[in-house]
């Protein structure tokens, strides 16, 4: 990805960061079930860190769950991390550039719908994992390839581009981690309904998650894909489909 390119990510969330939390609903629910996994394991004290945190959706749900343990917050958007209450630890990093220079290896390295906006998530997962204390936990989840695919069919359907994001594939992210380090990894679908599609899409600009690496369809190429859409059988309503990967891997 391109300098421009991860200006233009950060300024969205930038933009999006003073209403996120009221409209973020598909990432509060899956910042909530990978906290929830990380409480039903042991993951030992010390230095625990979430990166590409945004407002603290999951550093908050952490919190909540392993009470005395604070979580160090890492984005690359300064308007998001000025959502956080002046009392949580707070560090402004482009996690494209790595990690930040940390004061000890972490026990835990988590990361909610943050990964896939990064240069070679692969390398990154190596990265992280790598930079884990002995003992530590990588606990991740972000959407990934398969994802959208109503979009991708009205695309093609409508004869246009589809711009929507490209995930990485879930093969890709398991494949750099070793199975006896794997402890838990699930696929799991996640489908919104809207009246219209712009009322289906509207979701991700409010979260500022519109950034797409291909040009902006014009008003004739739209409407071709809003025609295109499939709706639901049962509600006679555009659906999109999300699918999430979240996976635990212990060094």
């Amino acid at each position: 990805m391109t300098t421009d390119w991860q200006k233009l990510i950060i300024k969205n969330f930038d933009a999006a960061s003073y209403k996120y939390n009221e409209v973020a609903n598909l990432q509060r629910i899956f910042a909530e079930k990978l906290a929830k996994q990380c409480s039903n394991r042991f993951i030992p004290p010390g230095l625990w860190v979430d990166l590409g945190s945004g407002t603290g959706l999951l550093a908050n749900e952490l919190e909540k769950r392993i009470p005395n343990q604070l979580v160090l917050r890492v984005d690359g958007s300064k308007k998001m991390l000025n959502q956080h209450p002046n009392i949580k630890p707070t560090k402004l990093f482009n996690l494209n550039a790595g990690l930040p220079h940390l004061k000890e290896s972490p026990t835990l390295i988590a990361s909610s719908f943050a990964l896939h906006w990064l240069n070679k998530p692969e390398q990154r997962i190596q990265e992280w994992f790598s930079a884990l204390a002995p003992g530590g936990w990588l606990a991740i989840v972000l959407p990934v390839q398969g994802s959208f695919p109503e979009w991708h069919n009205a695309a093609t359907k409508a004869g246009v581009v589809c711009t929507a994001m490209e995930f990485p594939s879930h093969n890709s992210l398991i494949k750099v981690l070793s199975k006896t380090n794997l402890q838990f990894q699930k696929l799991e679908t996640y489908t919104q309904e809207a009246s219209t599609v712009p009322s289906l899409l509207k979701p991700l600009i409010q979260v500022g998650g519109q950034a797409s690496p291909f040009p902006s369809l014009s008003i004739t190429e739209w409407r071709k894909l809003q025609r295109s859409w499939a709706k639901s059988n049962s509600h006679d309503v555009p659906r999109l489909t999300w699918l999430i990967q979240m996976l635990l891997a212990q060094k």
